[in-house]
């Protein structure tokens, strides 16, 4: 493990009861967690993004806030859904915030999880699906955005009048995305769930970001979900050695993760050692796996983590907190973990610049 991060839910509420944040505090506390987290060198603040739910929803003006008030962390979701997404504003926006943030961005991208609206991408605008899981729209708009992000021109140059207007003329009748930054690409991320959307990453040229949870489920009975992750980690890397990019790809996994080194962990988490395991259930009508939690003295989640087949393939762990319980206590999780785990785990503390993936073996 080279880098960890934090990757929140952004859950809140009505506000009605003293422990339940409102809409405004919860977007607050997510910057201020990720002020928090800067400096004590955490590598990754992420965000989850969902719609017709408590939760954050349009994560660009997030990613501006929590970055302008940072220095060294990168920024990034976990992950946004492409059905939902106008691919060419959606490029606009990535390549303005990675130009602002001098490239401290991780934006991952995807089909998305199941929402509770029905077809809601379709009250987006965005209809004509055949897939009732919206699959092909969000391939779709995801291969105009990396088009975009890319340079590929998207428009024709309107040449009627002879002239531009309210601008620089255009150095070409072929116009592309601005701004346009080279390489920006390279700090993009798909979600994948299944070992097969892993190989397709890999041939997409994007980063992987291994989901929490995965829809498919082992071709031998008993296998873990760590295990299972890893073999689609080692299956994307495997794909990307064939495609032959010419850069080194990263990896990342998330886990709930409680190191117990108070009385308040104790209470909070300690029962989730006493039996915490792999589960499988049925979510969007298919059967997924879902990862264990791991909470217990810092010693024992040292030896647990570094068991976890998956976690030591990936470069980047993310740790999904529990932001309803506010800021001193997300960064009590953060600092506990950083000083008694990461360290043992190979974590290297952030520095003044975007973070690298390992070599592919």
């Amino acid at each position: 493990m080279k880098a960890f991060g934090f990757l929140s839910f952004g859950h809140y509420g009505h506000g009605r009861r003293a422990d339940e944040p409102t809409a405004k505090q919860a977007l607050r506390d997510a910057v201020d967690i990720a002020v928090g987290a800067d400096e004590l060198g955490v590598n990754g603040a992420y965000w989850r993004v969902h719609h017709f739910a408590m939760q954050q929803a349009s994560p660009m003006p997030l990613l501006a806030a929590a970055g302008a008030r940072t220095s060294r962390i990168e920024v990034g979701t976990g992950v946004i859904d492409m059905r939902y997404e106008n691919p060419l504003h959606l490029a606009e926006e990535v390549g303005a915030l990675d130009l602002l943030l001098d490239q401290r961005i991780a934006i991952g991208i995807s089909r998305g999880s199941p929402e509770q609206a029905l077809r809601g991408w379709e009250s987006f605008g965005y209809t004509g699906s055949t897939d009732p899981r919206g699959a092909d729209v969000a391939r779709a708009h995801a291969a105009q955005f990396l088009d975009a992000v890319r340079g590929v021109p998207q428009a024709k140059r309107d040449t009627v009048n002879g002239t531009v207007m309210g601008g620089t003329p255009a150095d070409s009748d072929d116009l592309r995305i601005e701004p346009h930054v080279p390489d920006l690409d390279r700090r993009l991320w798909w979600g994948a769930a299944t070992r097969e959307t892993a190989e397709w990453t890999a041939r997409q040229g994007l980063n992987l970001m291994s989901s929490t949870l995965l829809t498919e489920l082992s071709d031998s009975r008993g296998t873990s979900f760590a295990d299972l992750q890893h073999e689609q980690i080692m299956r994307y890397r495997a794909a990307w050695r064939e495609a032959g990019h010419s850069w080194t790809p990263r990896v990342s996994v998330s886990r709930a993760i409680f190191p117990i080194v108070s009385q308040e962990d104790e209470r909070l988490f300690g029962r989730a050692r006493q039996g915490s395991a792999d589960q499988v259930g049925v979510i969007d009508g298919m059967y997924a796996t879902f990862g264990k939690t791991y909470a217990a003295e810092p010693d024992v989640l040292i030896e647990q983590l570094k068991a976890d087949a998956a976690v030591r393939a990936a470069d980047t762990l993310m740790l999904t907190i529990p932001s309803q319980l506010g800021v001193d206590f997300n960064l009590h999780i953060l600092e506990a973990f950083a000083e008694h785990v990461a360290p043992a785990l190979g974590w290297e503390p952030s520095s003044a610049g975007p973070v690298t993936g390992y070599p592919v073996d």
